[in-house]
């Protein structure tokens, strides 16, 4: 279901228009009304009368996260704080928490977007979405919710945790929409088997699943376990929140990324040089209609690539694929670039392993090494010690196939790995402790 045609289905040519009128304006916003902008421009002498096509957004500076905490909390903001309806704020687990602020105009923004997102995923006003994305500081849970509520659906506010009530209010409440992180998917999936709770005893038939990388893979092993549709939305919280881009239901191959809120672009992650559409590299992210907090060329970290093709449900926005990983979160084992999605893509292909695992990094004599913890199923955990050994030795092939390292694999027993309501924390990097 396409919830705008006008804006969803907009010829390329106009689309561009629009978004070079709303660059052009967002430019000379954030030129008066922000000092950290008007000196970042002086800087590279551009002004904002420079940017006359969209091919100019690569003259202007990058927005790093840093710039965020260095100018918090509001340095950054645009219009006055009695203005400001709504205040996010990232966890700050690496220094200061960066700070998101939105006018009532953008929160309506938001939740068109989000009612958007929600219909591309197939969901209709006659649903009923159960949300257990985090309510409070994290953008997820309400950004959601108010685009849930926007479309017309009905919401409960669950959250995140709590799985044995989660499934019982799924069964009482007859929920056919799902919220959450894949990895809580997956562990309420877990949870439901273990409660005898059978796929024909609820109404799930869509779960909409972001804010951590996950893998097609992944995304078979959850549509089997709750037999569903699983489809990946992309968000931020310094860009806006959950429904920047998502997959549409009709192809879920690529997420359109609202090109009339943001023009995305995909840089060399170590030379900042635009690469062309096709070409895998860090997605760099420009707000045109945000109040309170707009971004110029925003760095994610997010390794994705624009995907050329139409797409077939008609939309004329472009597509990014699964995001890969994140070039700051990479692993660096001996010189070998290593992203935890790839570990996954392949332990999940191995007969009678779980989809569970952990990736322990440490430095031994100088020398950087990388453990592997994967889960075996219950009837590979009761086989003989021979047939585990082949296993194990099958993982370390594999791996040193793809990557051309060793790696020590450690297979634990069935549901011996952390289980997370929120982001799945894959890696434990103990050189950095």
């Amino acid at each position: 279901m396409i919830y705008d045609e006008e804006l969803e289905t907009m010829p390329r040519e106009a689309l561009e228009a629009l978004q070079l009128k709303r660059l052009q304006n967002t430019v000379e916003r954030v030129y008066n009304l922000v000092p950290f902008y008007k000196n970042k421009f002086d800087e590279i002498s551009v002004k904002p009368e420079d940017i006359k096509t969209l091919d100019d957004l690569k003259r202007l500076p990058f927005t790093l996260k840093e710039d965020l905490r260095d100018n918090y909390p509001f340095g950054l903001f645009t219009i006055p704080l009695e203005q400001v309806v709504r205040l996010h704020a990232s966890s700050g687990t690496t220094g200061k928490p960066t700070v998101v602020g939105y006018s009532k105009r953008d929160i309506e923004l938001w939740s068109n977007l989000m009612a958007r997102s929600f219909a591309a995923a197939g969901v209709t006003r006659g649903d009923i979405i159960q949300n257990a994305y985090g309510y409070g500081l994290f953008t997820g849970g309400l950004g959601a919710h108010y685009g849930g509520e926007k479309l017309g659906a009905t919401v409960i506010p669950i959250s995140g945790g709590n799985t044995q009530k989660q499934i019982m209010i799924m069964q009482d409440f007859g929920s056919t929409v799902f919220t959450a992180t894949p990895s809580y998917a997956l562990y309420l999936a877990e949870s439901a088997h273990d409660m005898c709770v059978t796929q024909d005893k609820i109404k799930l038939k869509v779960g909409i699943l972001g804010a951590e990388p996950w893998t097609e893979e992944m995304r078979e092993a959850i549509e089997e376990k709750l037999g569903i549709d699983a489809i990946d939305i992309y968000g931020l919280s310094e860009i806006m929140g959950p429904g920047v881009a998502i997959e549409c239901k009709e192809a879920k191959h690529g997420l359109h990324i609202w090109e009339d809120a943001f023009i995305p672009e995909i840089v060399d992650p170590d030379t900042g040089e635009v690469l062309k559409d096709g070409e895998e590299g860090e997605l760099v992210i420009t707000t045109i209609t945000k109040d309170a907090l707009p971004l110029i060329r925003y760095r994610t970290h997010d390794i994705t690539h624009i995907i050329k093709e139409p797409c077939i449900c008609g939309r004329t926005h472009k597509r990014i694929a699964r995001i890969k990983g994140r070039s700051d979160d990479m692993l660096i084992i001996r010189g070998v670039n290593i992203f935890p999605s790839q570990i996954e893509s392949l332990l999940i292909d191995i007969e009678g392993i779980e989809p569970h695992y952990q990736l322990i990094v440490d430095r031994v004599n100088n020398l950087d090494v990388l453990e592997v913890k994967v889960e075996v199923s219950e009837k590979v955990f009761s086989d003989e010690i021979r047939k585990l050994q082949s296993l194990q030795k099958k993982i370390e092939k594999d791996i040193k196939d793809l990557y051309g390292i060793n790696v020590k694999v450690t297979l634990s027993e069935p549901k011996s790995l952390t289980r997370f309501e929120g982001k799945a924390k894959r890696v434990i990097d103990k050189r950095k402790m």
